[in-house]
């Protein structure tokens, strides 16, 4: 049986009397996208802190190739090939697409034998061949970062991880306020990614664009698995059915009807 590259069991996490998570487990295996689903409030932002290293879980074991690790920065987890992608992408809208993509990792060079100053040239390059492996083609490496659309701006910050060693891409609401082309082209490339061997932790509550993507999803609700479920077992209509609630929006629809707003 293969070995999960990615395990959390029975983690938990409080804040003071505040219990954002109880006992979530999930397994991420090698070249999966693995989808963690929850509406607000359900313990999503939490969970992508404890994978990436910001938080340490209260309770639990979190393991990476079936060891145990306690991260105590997200530099450990960059470490271990642990990336993540939040919503605010980290990049520098006053800075040049080559700039952005090699932020933290400039390539320098000396100037008059003893001065190190960046690379410009190598760093274009970087750029360039970053972006090709993901399938994009930089028309100009120097153009702002603060005037592409969001869409590009997304797909540059997960180009990045991936061409500066991520083994284990986390993607937070990648999707969320795109335009549906631009959400296409996300979700593309979240695909190119796991094609080219990486595996992926896809975070969001938009059922309609996880599902065709993934191959695993685990539900969130107020802290706690829902459960996990292969794309085999479940169906897009299941999946949002446990993320409305069931029974209880049923009951709700029901105590409506016949209500004049």
């Amino acid at each position: 049986m293969n070995q999960p590259i990615l395990e959390l069991q029975q983690i938990g996490k409080n804040f003071g009397t505040v219990i954002a998570l109880s006992g979530v487990s999930f397994k991420l295996m090698a070249g999966q996208v693995h989808c963690l689903l929850g509406d607000n409030g359900a313990g999503k932002s939490t969970l992508i802190k404890i994978l990436s290293g910001v938080h340490r879980p209260d309770h639990g074991d979190y393991l990476v190739d079936g060891k145990g690790v306690d991260f105590a920065s997200p530099n450990q987890a960059l470490d271990n090939g642990i990336a993540t992608v939040y919503q605010d992408l980290a990049l520098a809208p006053l800075l040049s697409v080559a700039r952005n993509f090699v932020l933290g990792r400039e390539p320098l060079k000396n100037r008059f034998g003893f001065l190190p100053v960046m690379d410009l040239d190598l760093a274009a390059s970087i750029a360039r061949e970053g972006m090709a492996r993901m399938g994009i083609t930089l028309r100009n490496t120097e153009q702002m970062v603060g005037t592409m659309s969001g869409g590009e701006r997304q797909c540059l910050a997960i180009a990045r991880a991936v061409h500066f060693g991520a083994r284990v891409l986390i993607l937070d609401e990648p999707t969320a306020a795109l335009g549906v082309k631009q959400s296409a082209n996300v979700l593309r490339l979240v695909k190119r990614a796991q094609a080219s061997g990486i595996s992926v932790i896809l975070i969001t509550h938009n059922v309609n664009h996880a599902f065709p993507v993934a191959d695993h999803f685990t539900l969130l609700n107020r802290g706690k698995s829902m459960g996990s479920f292969a794309k085999s077992e479940t169906s897009m209509a299941e999946l949002l059915d446990m993320m409305a609630g069931g029974a209880e929006m049923k009951r709700l629809m029901a105590d409506l009807e016949g209500v004049t707003i």
